[in-house]
């Protein structure tokens, strides 16, 4: 059997005494937050290749473990980013995705929550009218539950390969229609969600985000590609508007940035600095909300150097967990959720905990304790000891 993992749990003074954020972060920061199953899921023969129907699945989540999940994480003064990818939005459906939405909004957390607007509440989506006005449906539920907005990707663009032009007129009339309040837009790459090859062609990405600065107030870039986010946070900046990194490959540098706040704006009545630097909504900080948190108070703080140390470890971590094929990164952070108690088992949405192999799972927990990322030691080494056994 392969040797056991001495798991400790984090540093000292990482959180306040009552386990809430000790001190505001100084970052704009969403952890995009997974699914958990009930155990009677098991028996129900779904998997990626063979998806579920939406109602089937809703059937078998586990609330009491979800919800569990996002208090953990709202504990380091995170907010949450509901029914996105992390949830297995696409899989879900919008009975369940609506049904996370409203009970996030219900948990009252410090640092907020953002949620995904999409259209997969409509049976079919035949024009752009359809895709606008499902949208906009959407992002009033959202509002009405205390989130801000994040538009979708929509797949129907790319698989119609829509020209330049049609992706601004498309946002264009999605902004104007959305009602008053901040929005936030997502651009998605295909290592996520491979339909989505090709999406914002050209300058449309650009060319929509200059149409209403004061209403789209920042962008979600997951294409893990650092060089493309600096370059396109410094046009944002020069709008004040901001970036909000998706990159779990690069964040540490990336939220770090180039320098100190230059100036501030206010987002969802909140006031931000701004600089050249990203805020983050990521998928691992699922799993590591608590030492990244507390790597940005020293930031905070000043002390870029025991910030950066944090971060490297943390981003070792998310380089494991979302190696390709990047869509299964849900795997690794259900894991980690389980061995750390959040969680009853290791079940995902179509059955993606399966989808990484034992050395993976084994080096996810590795780089997990090295991050700090593991809450509760003794949990987590009663757990992966009994998981080492099952391969005996």
């Amino acid at each position: 059997m392969p040797s056991m993992i001495d798991f400790h749990e984090p540093e000292p003074n990482a959180f306040g005494e009552d386990g809430m954020s000790s001190s505001p972060l100084p970052r704009l920061c969403y952890a995009a937050a997974h699914v958990v199953m009930q155990e009677t899921y098991a028996t129900v023969d779904h998997a990626p290749e063979r998806p579920g129907d939406a109602e089937t699945i809703a059937d078998h989540v586990d609330w009491e473990s979800t919800m569990a999940v996002r208090a953990s994480i709202g504990g380091s003064g995170m907010g949450i980013a509901e029914a996105m990818d992390t949830a297995q939005r696409f899989s879900l459906g919008w009975r369940t995705a609506r049904e996370l939405i409203e009970r996030t909004g219900r948990l009252d957390l410090p640092g907020g929550f953002c949620a995904g607007a999409s259209t997969d509440h409509l049976d079919q989506v035949r024009t752009t009218t359809d895709l606008v006005d499902g949208v906009c449906e959407q992002v009033r539920v959202i509002r009405e539950a205390g989130g801000i907005p994040v538009i979708l990707p929509m797949p129907m663009l790319a698989r119609e390969k829509t020209d330049p032009e049609g992706y601004v007129t498309v946002y264009d009339e999605i902004i104007r229609h959305a009602g008053d309040g901040d929005l936030i837009l997502h651009w998605l790459g295909p290592m996520f969600l491979p339909e989505l090859e090709g999406y914002f062609p050209e300058d449309s990405f650009e060319r929509i985000m200059r149409i209403d600065p004061e209403r789209v107030r920042g962008a979600k870039l997951s294409m893990l590609d650092a060089a493309l986010e600096r370059r396109l946070r410094r046009i944002l900046l020069e709008q004040d508007q901001i970036m909000l990194t998706g990159d779990d490959f690069h964040f540490g540098d990336l939220i770090m940035g180039e320098g100190g706040p230059t100036g501030a704006i206010r987002i969802d009545g909140r006031e931000l600095p701004v600089g050249d630097f990203s805020h983050a909504l990521l998928g691992i900080f699922d799993a590591i909300a608590h030492p990244a948190a507390r790597a940005l108070r020293l930031l905070a703080s000043g002390d870029r150097t025991g910030c950066r140390e944090i971060m490297m470890r943390c981003e070792a971590l998310g380089q494991c967990v979302f190696q390709h094929p990047t869509r299964f990164y849900k795997t690794g952070l259900a894991f980690l959720s389980w061995l750390n108690g959040h969680q009853p088992n290791r079940m995902l949405v179509n059955h993606e905990e399966d989808r990484r192999d034992r050395d993976h799972l084994r080096r996810v927990a590795e780089l997990a304790n090295e991050a700090g990322a593991i809450t509760d030691a003794a949990t987590a080494r009663t757990r992966y000891e009994a998981w080492l056994a099952e391969e005996c």
